[in-house]
């Protein structure tokens, strides 16, 4: 990972912010995929645009995109893109969703933009680099305990029975937790503003470049399990603020 990963990295969330701010809030067809989640023009928009702007600039990269899939599969660097993480809050016109950059090298997140393009708020992560919001750098809040803590996730429906049971035991003992909120979670973990985010049933492009962007900022992201998250993660995520707080949510999500 460069210096010029990092501007091309902004140069993508550029142009996918160009393909999405005409849409936001403007008459759109709205399909369902396979998984019955939500597709606008301007998932699909934003994807094209980033993906043309890679076949230029890093040709034999390989990409991952939630909408148009793998080209170059096995390649040992990966862009890994979510043109819009939230495309619920988008749809309700709700400006908490963002466009998810990555760079994944050997397996591994180095790289991270979350680009919320209607408030013009940017995050970037990137390994050995302290994270920064529209260029200044920026810190997690400490929290010694459940107790003292505000979590989030994005919702409900993204749990199976049994991990909305343990999702339930975390929040229990803690001062509070709040819904909604998908990749923007994240960037206010970073900001010092919320204490643990946990969820479940993601996929690469929904966390690949949340990883840089939280422990660059002082936090730390796993697995249910107490793992990294990498590409072959599952997708049981835990991102906290304070690495006092990654035990006790580790313990209580295991049960």
């Amino acid at each position: 990972m460069t210096d010029d990963d990092i501007r091309l990295a902004q140069h993508l969330a550029d142009a996918a912010g160009a393909a999405i701010r005409p849409l936001f809030r403007a008459p759109f067809d709205l399909e369902r995929k396979a998984d019955a989640s939500p597709v606008t023009a301007a998932d699909r928009a934003a994807e094209s645009a980033m993906r043309a702007i890679l076949e230029i600039e890093r040709p034999h990269d390989g990409i991952v995109g939630e909408e148009y899939g793998t080209t170059r599969e096995g390649a040992e660097r990966v862009w890994v893109l979510d043109p819009i993480d939230g495309t619920r809050s988008f749809v309700a016109g709700r400006a908490i969703f963002g466009t998810l950059v990555a760079l994944v090298e050997a397996g591994t997140p180095v790289l991270g933009v979350i680009d919320q393009p209607v408030q013009r708020e940017r995050w970037i992560g990137a390994t050995g680099r302290p994270t920064t919001l529209d260029g200044k750098p920026i810190t997690t809040r400490a929290c010694a305990g459940l107790a003292d803590a505000i979590l989030a996730t994005t919702g409900p429906g993204y749990f199976q029975p049994d991990e909305m049971a343990a999702y339930h035991r975390c929040i229990a003992p803690a001062r509070d937790s709040i819904w909604g909120g998908d990749c923007y979670n994240y960037g206010l973990l970073a900001l010092g503003q919320l204490d643990a985010v946990i969820e479940a049933g993601l996929k690469l492009y929904d966390f690949a470049a949340l990883v840089p962007v939280v422990e660059g900022a002082g936090g730390t992201m796993r697995d249910w399990q107490g793992g990294r998250l990498g590409a072959c993660s599952k997708g049981q995520v835990v991102a906290v603020s304070d690495s006092r707080l990654l035990e006790p949510i580790l313990a209580l999500l295991n049960g």
